[in-house]
Order: C-alpha cells, then structure tokens, then sequence
C-alpha cells in the first residue's frame, strides 16, 4: 500500500514529461489500490483528468504560480510549523536529515528534508503501512495549513494534499 506514497510524491514534484507520457499507467495503479478509498481514488482521478488536459509548459506554470510564487502554499512542511526565522526550524531539519540517514534514505539534489514530495517518497519506503500512516501523521497540521491555503485559491492540487492528510489520519484508526 506504500506505493501510493510514491505516487502522491511525483504528483506533487514539478512536472516533468516522463509524467505526461505516463498518465495511463499511474491512473490503472491508482484503479488497482485495493486498500485506497474510493474518495482518495475520486480525487487522485480528478487531478489526474485535469493535469492530462494540460501541456507540459501549461502544467509547469501552473505548479510554480502555485507553489513556488505563494508562500502560503509551500510543500516545505516546516516553513507552516515554524516563524523563518524561529530557531526550532533549523533543528528539526536537522533531525530529519539524520532521520534519513539512519535508515540509508538519501536527499538528491541538495533538497531540503522537510520538503513535502521528499517525505512522500522516503515514506514510500518503508516497508510498513501503518508505520507510514504514524509517520505521515505527523505531518496533518503542516499538510492542513497547506491544503486550506491552496482550497482558498480553487487549486487543483488542493485534493492531493488531503489525500495526504487522511492517509495519517488512517494511522489513528489502525492504532
């Protein structure tokens, strides 16, 4: 069930066309996730009918005007949690860099470790569901804040990050 974590990554990374040639096979993935609520399914459709309706350069503005030209909608978790200039943020990213590291998890590309589409993939690693659902619970709030922001501004991505959020939430649940 983990693989939905890594879906949910690439969808929330900057597009790329390797993702544009690939809407069919990501769509029967989603179609074949016995485990995935039809909700999450609904939505993740949503996006994807949306997104596959856009040329490559269409979906590329579209995801920097959301996310990279909006501080309120940043995929980087801590930056919802902590003031920029709070100096509990630098710790905590800290602590998950180390967190990483400790289960041979590697940050290509000089990302931050708190970024959102990163989380997502080293969450798609672990071997256990529920232990990705704790982990991801973590994140609600941050993911709350985010999600609220992008509803705000009718985003198509608003849906992904609640499809991100009930999946910790399905961590209290199985507890």
């Amino acid at each position: 069930m983990t693989e939905i974590y890594k879906i949910l990554s690439v969808l929330l990374e900057y597009p790329r066309k390797e993702l544009l040639d690939n809407w069919s096979d990501l769509k029967q993935m989603i179609d074949d996730m016995p485990d995935l609520a039809e909700q999450d399914k609904a939505k993740l459709s949503d996006f994807i009918g949306w997104a596959s309706s856009l040329s490559l350069t269409e979906f590329q503005a579209k995801y920097v005007d959301d996310f990279d030209m909006t501080a309120e909608h940043s995929l980087y978790l801590t930056y919802h949690l902590f003031d920029e200039q709070d100096r509990d943020r630098g710790p905590a990213l800290i602590e998950l860099t180390e967190l990483y590291k400790s289960t041979g998890f590697e940050i290509h590309d000089g990302e931050l470790p708190d970024y959102l589409p990163l989380i997502l993939e080293y969450v798609s690693t672990m071997d256990d569901t529920n232990s990705a659902r704790a982990f991801l619970k973590q994140t609600t709030q941050a993911m709350d804040i985010i999600a609220s922001n992008l509803e705000k501004n009718a985003s198509p991505y608003a849906p992904l990050l609640r499809v991100v959020e009930h999946q910790g939430h399905l961590a209290e649940i199985a507890a």
